[in-house]
């Protein structure tokens, strides 16, 4: 295996440990969702059985309006997690993504933990994944085959991470062309693409130029979950035994660094309805989603479905993955059942504001 190999390996390994724990979520962000309350309806004329989850998903029917987001891949344990996961997601019928595949194009080495995910979910969406400084660096045919034929995949994620790679030990910060790349990897590919941030958000202005590359799915990855920025802070003063590269005065700030995941959607929202070339866009509100009160939100402000990583990551850790998804229907089945929505078109289109005693930020 090579020395590059090696670090990704070792990488991918502390990623998760890090995650399972370290005290890495934001402290002076949140999603912006507790912001946000529905209108009660005490006459909702419906049976909470007869509540209907099920929607569509890059032309497939999923039986929630959720996935379960990218998280590992690329080493040794990663394919017991990748085959829970994918087991789970089969199971309830539900989306995945795997974790970021540059491990499977440095080497051959890990690539059962990816596939494992087609294996386990056969009949389910299956997204691959790529970091956007790969894609800024030109990938060949070659790679993109081996990216997509890996996992089967129904389309390939893109993560957008400049935080995460300032603060990584070993990051790239070449983002230098992305867009260009992006355009050129949209015309090769004969599935879509989806543009993922990893916990600080797409704005509205960055949502544009994305789909100005032909990208029509954007998964909004806000602050108020994992920071990233923390996850590689740590593992920056482990490896160097040094304190932060930053100013005290700042590193605060950059470390809280993102914009909340509620005010993603509700932007990108707003865009799709200002401009008739925008309005083919796809939302999927990750970052912090950790109920299904907030699934309910975001669709009500404007996503088409909802993702999660580090809780779900931990709620494997503990056995308890079907469990906790199983509740978030539950908790979203409740909010439908109470605001009269039968369906997830009702839904998105039940009246959702701000809370009346917490003040705009």
């Amino acid at each position: 295996m090579s020395d590059t190999n090696n670090v990704t390996v070792d990488r991918k390994q502390s990623h998760v440990a890090i995650c399972l724990h370290g005290e890495i979520r934001f402290d002076a962000r949140t999603t912006g969702f507790e912001r946000y309350g529905f209108t009660h309806n005490a006459v909702p004329e419906l049976d909470f059985d007869e509540i209907d989850l099920s929607t569509e998903l890059l032309g497939r029917r999923i039986s929630f309006p959720f996935m379960i987001s990218s998280m590992t891949g690329g080493y040794g344990e990663a394919e017991r997690l990748n085959r829970v996961l994918a087991e789970t997601a089969e199971k309830l019928g539900i989306p995945l993504g795997v974790g970021s595949m540059r491990q499977a194009l440095e080497s051959s080495s890990h690539r059962k933990s990816f596939s494992v995910v087609r294996e386990a979910a056969p009949s389910v969406p299956v997204f691959a994944n790529i970091g956007a400084p790969e894609v800024a660096a030109g990938l060949t045919d070659r790679d993109l085959r081996t990216l997509v034929d890996i996992v089967g995949a129904d389309a390939l994620i893109v993560h957008l991470n400049p935080a995460q790679e300032l603060f990584q030990p070993e990051g790239n910060t070449g983002f230098r062309n992305v867009l260009a790349e992006l355009r050129k990897l949209v015309e090769k590919l004969d599935v879509p693409v989806i543009a993922k941030e990893v916990g600080c958000g797409i704005s509205p202005s960055a949502a544009r130029a994305l789909a100005d590359t032909g990208i029509r799915i954007i998964d909004v990855a806000g602050a108020g979950g994992i920071s990233w920025q923390k996850v590689e802070e740590e593992r920056y003063i482990r490896r160097f035994r040094s304190d932060s590269r930053f100013s005290a005065t700042a590193l605060h700030e950059l470390l809280n660094w993102g914009i909340p995941t509620a005010e993603c959607v509700e932007g990108i929202a707003v865009l799709k309805k200002a401009d008739p070339q925008y309005h083919e866009l796809r939302i999927i509100a990750s970052g912090g989603i950790s109920n299904g009160v907030d699934i309910a939100k975001a669709i009500a402000l404007g996503a088409d479905a909802a993702a999660s990583a580090g809780f779900l990551l931990k709620a494997l850790d503990k056995g308890l993955l079907e469990e906790t998804i199983l509740t978030w229907m539950n908790d979203l089945r409740a909010v439908m059942f109470l605001t009269g929505a039968k369906n997830i078109a009702e839904l998105k289109q039940t009246p959702i504001s701000l809370k009346k005693d917490i003040a705009p930020q």
